[in-house]
């Protein structure tokens, strides 16, 4: 099949903030409908037929169940455009844009947007599942009497409800949970983990500062830059954070150098060069390639060390080394989790081992990591993020006038996605 050349040509996103605040009454559907219209208004794709949009939520209720064809229909695209949804954990939305560039570079389509959306104040409570089969008996009663011997089967303690975590099904640990094993098998340092995150805070705050992020972030609700990032942030108060997972003397995740629980939507605009040319958008960089991978985290395998494979696999496929890379964005989940991912690429052991490589693939300039700010400062809407990273790694790249920059995004489940961008 003859493939073309793929470009980001324009991205658009909300100001992350914590969960249950500032969107505490805003719907997930509205929430990515907002970052939808802003890329719309921004590109001028105002009553444009797009190939299709590709989006996705981990935190979905089920009246979401056709949520990206609705957030479509609500906004100024041409209402003929398609929609589906996705979903690859804190991946979705790098998923979600390697998938709206394979078609485009297929001849499939010549545009299409990629998004993603997450909110934790829209969350899909439940009910006992008991409970849950005594409503459904009592809607399909027909009689009187039918209904009144269900409704006296009910019990108070029916009305305990269930609430979502963020927690593997298979091991009954929480991300976190598994990031401490992971930072204790690598030997990673509480104070290494804090400076990273504060390393995170203050790129982000000087992006804002310097206007990087003015024509990536739309205004929403009044807020105009991302509500978790903290200016006034310094090592000595991270260091007095409490544990947040582990609560022996080995414990070393806290709030201050984990990812905070986040609300936000984020948006990405793909074109091939024909259609770009012909509606005069711009060419920010080009979608090289992209690769997802996973680990048997319930066998002893470290949960968020995915994105060690995935990025290895795809190095491999377009013979490049770790070295060749001009700007790393590697999404923190846990400031923990990226000093095991650099460990372990530094790690002869792991890379023969694991990797199947001759030996480590070595070290990265950490003055081109996260160079804008990371997940740690941002905020970590799940499937947002990879749409928040693509937009800004484009912007990055065009702004640079060359190069190449690496994703590497690590997921729930023990996966990991990776991409490659190059500058146009």
């Amino acid at each position: 099949m003859k493939t073309r050349p793929v470009y980001i040509s324009g991205s658009a996103r909300t100001p992350f903030v914590k969960s249950r605040t500032t969107y505490i009454d805003v719907t997930t559907q509205e929430l990515m409908t907002t970052a939808l219209q802003a890329l719309v208004t921004r590109m001028h794709l105002d009553g444009k037929l797009l190939g299709d949009v590709a989006l996705g939520a981990i935190m979905l209720n089920s009246y979401d169940w056709d949520l990206a064809r609705e957030c479509v229909l609500g906004t100024t695209l041409d209402p003929h455009t398609p929609a589906y949804n996705v979903q690859r954990a804190c991946g979705t939305s790098l998923e979600t844009t390697r998938q709206i560039a394979l078609k485009i570079a297929n001849y499939q389509m010549e545009s299409g947007i990629a998004a993603g959306v997450d909110t934790n104040s829209d969350l899909p409570v439940m009910m006992k599942k008991s409970y849950v089969r005594k409503l459904m008996a009592l809607h399909d009663a027909k009689s009187l009497s039918q209904k009144l011997k269900i409704i006296a089967t009910i019990r108070p303690s029916d009305f305990k409800p269930r609430f979502p975590a963020v927690v593997e099904p298979r091991t009954h640990l929480s991300m976190g949970e598994h990031c401490e094993k992971m930072v204790q098998e690598w030997h990673i340092s509480r104070q290494d983990q804090d400076e990273l995150a504060l390393k995170s805070h203050q790129t982000g705050v000087a992006a804002y500062d310097a206007g990087f992020y003015s024509d990536l972030v739309c205004e929403f609700m009044g807020l105009k830059r991302d509500g978790t990032l903290r200016a006034d942030t310094t090592l000595e108060k991270l260091a007095k954070l409490k544990t947040s997972f582990d609560f022996t003397d080995k414990g070393t995740l806290t709030a201050g150098n984990s990812s905070p629980l986040t609300d936000g939507a984020a948006a990405v605009f793909l074109t091939c060069e024909e259609y770009a040319i012909q509606n005069n958008h711009p060419l920010l960089a080009r979608f090289v390639d992209a690769q997802a991978a996973a680990v048997d985290f319930v066998h002893g395998e470290g949960l968020l060390m995915a994105p060690t494979i995935a990025v290895s696999e795809l190095l491999k496929r377009n013979n490049l080394t770790l070295q060749d890379i001009d700007i790393y964005e590697i999404h923190e989940a846990f400031a923990g989790q990226v000093l095991c991912t650099l460990k372990a690429w530094e790690s002869d052991d792991y890379c023969k081992r694991v990797l199947k490589r001759d030996k480590a693939m070595g070290s990265i300039d950490r003055t081109k990591m996260n160079i804008k700010g990371g997940s740690v400062a941002l905020g970590h809407p799940f499937a947002a993020t990879g749409a928040r990273i693509v937009g800004s790694l484009a912007k990055m790249l065009h702004e640079k006038g060359k190069g190449r920059g690496l994703i590497s995004i690590c997921t729930a489940g023990g996966m990991g996605v990776a991409a490659i961008l190059e500058a146009v």
